[in-house]
């Protein structure tokens, strides 16, 4: 049996090779840093990670991309790895909202859709006006992300106490909003802008107002991106190069089981593989997996406190979801779809049932990524990607039974029930939007909240973890340093929000508390540079940074490169 590819002491462990945990992984390796990354899967990437099907490639999370533009946090973040990075593609066609009665595209030109709503409903005109006018008030807030970019973790006092001023200035366009949630919310809310009860149905499955205006405010600043050349699953392979090329292994199934402890220091991480168990040393390790798995069965019972752990298991979390992956015999432009992401709603339906989980009731989002990306199939073949908000409870764990290791065990009821809700978000599609599409379905995959759960590890199979409510605010939810020394998360579960850009955000800072301990120059710089007070160049230029050829795209495969992934 060939062994992982460990060395008996690194400076860092990173559990998970997802985005947040490539992320630090990349950048302490060029700081210098022996790491070692351990991840689960068979391959690295997450919820990024994708998956190949007869020629054809699917993304398995990505709807859209935010600050992955020029000058975007994601893109200022991965100039300072290298500037071979897969580039994201701008959208000019962007949500399309469609029901029974009502179907509108929000473009990368807002206006279009407002003067619209003020010719189709002139007795809400100056509602209509105050409403964009709002969205854009706070995409002015979002484009200015980077400038809350650093944790406060890895900040001193003063720097704390002036990031309270840039924070306040930050929150400031969205504090009138935010009280808006929940369904009896959400109507007082947009009752603010709109009498007319037709308005208020074109925002039927959104939870929050924040949630219908900050698409909005994002279009007016250019700020939707679709995945790069070969899929979002080339950012993960971009890392994995990254670290890669300067001598550290990413050692895949290998599942982190414990914590190694010397007191209540942490001291490396035991794992298993292949059914063998493995001990690996470091001085710090870095955790970019559940949080509650993390806290809960890698750690004593003495390590964390209870009341955190009890205020983790009643934080407020995204939910899953059913992801129905298919292949087409024909373009996807052919069935009338186009760049933008359409949200089919149910008019006829209260707020709740959009988010139910129920297939003939939830909303449902509808991608073509061959549409805005031609090597994701084969020539004159298509793929489209149906999405439903879904849980893990649904219909008894969909059928599951738990087997004495905590495994969901599925069996011939689980694949039936995932087979007729796939089924049934397929029958709302073709009858909505795309008349005759099954006549031209080669194959699909389905995946489940349980399928999410197995993958990743995240509590519930949630797709981006907890929610940035005020309850988890004030909870302290969101964590870096952790109650052990030397162990600090770097995934999505140190901050709230999900995404690539919170992701990006996570493994940086986890990165920056590690270099501020072990390397006050490199930290020094890399602050410097997040807080916008010195260019790459200036950073780039010191030696604490290691010097990298930008041989990503060279070092492809040939089929790769016939794909044309770049």
């Amino acid at each position: 049996m060939q062994k992982p590819e460990i060395k008996p002491y690194y400076d860092v462990v990173i559990i998970g090779a997802g985005i947040g945990g490539l992320t630090a992984g990349a950048l302490l390796s060029k700081a210098g840093f022996s790491v070692c990354i351990l991840e689960k899967e068979p391959h690295v990437g997450g919820y990024l990670a994708g998956f190949r099907r007869q020629d054809f490639r699917f993304d398995t999370a990505i709807h859209w991309l935010n600050q992955y533009g020029p000058g975007g946090l994601v893109s200022r973040l991965f100039d300072v790895l290298g500037t071979d990075h897969p580039k994201a593609l701008p959208q000019t066609n962007i949500r399309r909202y469609k029901g029974e009665h009502f179907d509108y595209l929000l473009t990368n030109n807002p206006d279009k859709w407002r003067d619209q709503l003020m010719i189709k409903f002139p007795l809400e005109k100056r509602g209509i006006e105050n409403f964009f006018r709002a969205a854009r008030k706070l995409g002015k807030a979002l484009n200015n992300f980077s400038s809350v970019f650093r944790s406060e973790e890895t900040m001193s006092f003063f720097e704390r106490v002036r990031n309270k001023f840039r924070l306040l200035k930050f929150a400031i366009p969205f504090i009138p909003y935010i009280k808006y949630g929940g369904e009896n919310g959400l109507k007082k809310g947009l009752s603010r802008f709109f009498k007319d009860d037709q308005i208020h149905k074109i925002f039927t499955s959104e939870t929050e107002l924040l949630s219908c205006l900050i698409p909005i405010g994002w279009a007016y600043f250019g700020d939707f991106q679709s995945p790069p050349k070969g899929g979002g699953q080339v950012i993960p392979e971009w890392l994995a190069y990254i670290i890669k090329y300067y001598n550290n292994p990413i050692n895949c199934k290998c599942r982190s089981t414990q914590i190694l402890l010397e007191g209540n220091t942490c001291t490396g991480v035991a794992f298993e593989y292949m059914g063998a168990v493995y001990k690996v040393k470091s001085k710090h390790v870095i955790a970019a997996c559940d949080v509650e798995t993390l806290y809960e069965k890698m750690l004593p019972d003495s390590a964390v406190p209870d009341k955190l752990k009890k205020k983790l298991r009643k934080a407020e979390l995204y939910s899953s979801s059913v992801t129905v992956s298919i292949a087409l015999d024909c373009t996807a432009e052919f069935l009338g779809f186009n760049e933008e992401l359409i949200h089919l709603v149910r008019e006829d339906l209260p707020y709740s049932a959009h988010s139910s989980g129920d297939p003939f009731k939830s909303e449902l989002s509808i991608l073509a990524p061959s549409q805005r990306d031609k090597s994701m199939a084969p020539e004159g073949k298509g793929t489209l990607t149906f999405y439903m908000p879904a849980f893990l409870e649904y219909k008894n764990n969909w059928f599951t039974e738990i087997d004495d290791k905590g495994n969901l065990t599925r069996g011939t009821a689980y694949r039936d029930l995932k087979i007729n809700v796939a089924e049934s978000i397929i029958n709302r599609v073709e009858q909505k939007l795309a008349p005759g599409l099954r006549s031209h379905i080669l194959f699909y995959e389905i995946a489940t909240p349980v399928t999410h759960f197995r993958y990743t590890g995240n509590k519930n199979g949630s797709m981006m973890g907890a929610k940035p409510g005020r309850e988890n605010m004030q909870n302290k939810i969101a964590h870096y340093r952790t109650p052990v020394k030397n162990l600090i998360l770097g995934g999505h579960w140190a901050e709230l929000g999900g995404g690539v850009p919170i992701a990006v955000k996570a493994g940086a800072n986890a990165a920056l508390l590690i270099l501020k301990e072990e390397n006050k120059t490199a930290f020094n710089l890399l602050a410097a540079y997040m807080d916008n007070k010195i260019a790459l160049e200036e950073l780039l230029s010191h030696s604490c940074f290691k010097s990298y050829d930008n041989s990503w795209q060279q070092a492809l495969t040939p089929a790769q490169k016939r794909a044309n992934y770049v």
